[in-house]
């Protein structure tokens, strides 16, 4: 950020959220995903990530039970809590092949500034599909290669069980009631209503923010105690607009 836009000392503070990939959690043989989900969780920690979120193995094919939640949870506190190697920084620092990566990574970072940058920066490119079209292209080519078998993914089109997919005797798969939704919408009514004389001071303390260019995520912090995400929402969207793609 310092060489490529000469970012200043405050904005290179930046901490930064990983999140394990949800193109590795397949449908076939499902318990394997919290394998990969381990193996990405330890990189994300070797690189000092500040906040992780490990995905839990069943998001594959429905939203995660309150067992799946659990296990995912746990890989993060047996890494932290039990895993030597995540009590020491930068365990990895030095090898030839992690600088390589880091190299071969950055190399491809800073010429997808480039292509972003030609089309007008992130806002111009938007306009014409660009990151949307990388997106699909890239989902495209991975889906290419895993159904070739060019990219071999164990149990999903390499070493497959030979006794078929096992189904799990019991897979829960979360869906909202009727009730459950006209529940959170009672909740979030009460919410506002109760607060509703230090959300308006509030939301006026989040517009004055951002026309004044402050620490937008500091109000944000107080602003979440008094506020819905709808509130804080269309308080943004009243200074700052709001996005609309060309068509």
């Amino acid at each position: 950020m310092r060489e490529k836009y000469g970012a200043n000392e405050r904005s290179q503070k930046l901490k930064y959220h990983c999140q394990t990939s949800g193109r590795s959690l397949h449908a076939q043989e499902i318990q394997f995903n919290d394998i990969r989900t381990t193996l990405q969780a330890l990189i994300a920690t070797y690189d000092n990530a500040n906040s992780l979120h490990t995905n839990a193995f069943d998001e594959a094919i429905t939203t995660p039970t309150e067992d799946s939640v659990r296990r995912a949870m746990a890989i993060q506190l047996i890494i932290n809590r039990e895993w030597g190697l995540a009590k020491n920084e930068n365990p990895n620092q030095g090898s030839f092949v992690i600088d390589e990566l880091t190299e071969l990574v950055e190399e491809a970072v800073l010429a997808e500034f480039e292509r972003i940058a030609e089309r007008g920066g992130v806002l111009g490119a938007m306009e014409t599909g660009y990151q949307r079209g990388k997106i699909q292209d890239e989902s495209m080519h991975y889906e290419h290669l895993k159904h070739t078998g060019e990219y071999p993914i164990i149990g999903v089109n390499t070493f497959r069980n030979p006794k078929g997919d096992p189904i799990p005797e019991k897979l829960e798969l979360a869906r909202s009631t009727d009730e459950e939704k006209q529940s959170q919408l009672t909740r979030l009514r009460a919410f506002q209503s109760e607060r509703a004389a230090d959300a308006q001071a509030m939301i006026g303390r989040l517009r004055q923010a951002v026309i004044d260019e402050g620490n937008v995520f500091e109000v944000l912090m107080d602003a979440v105690r008094v506020c819905s995400l709808g509130q804080i929402t269309h308080a943004l969207f009243e200074v700052g607009g709001q996005y609309r793609r060309n068509m």
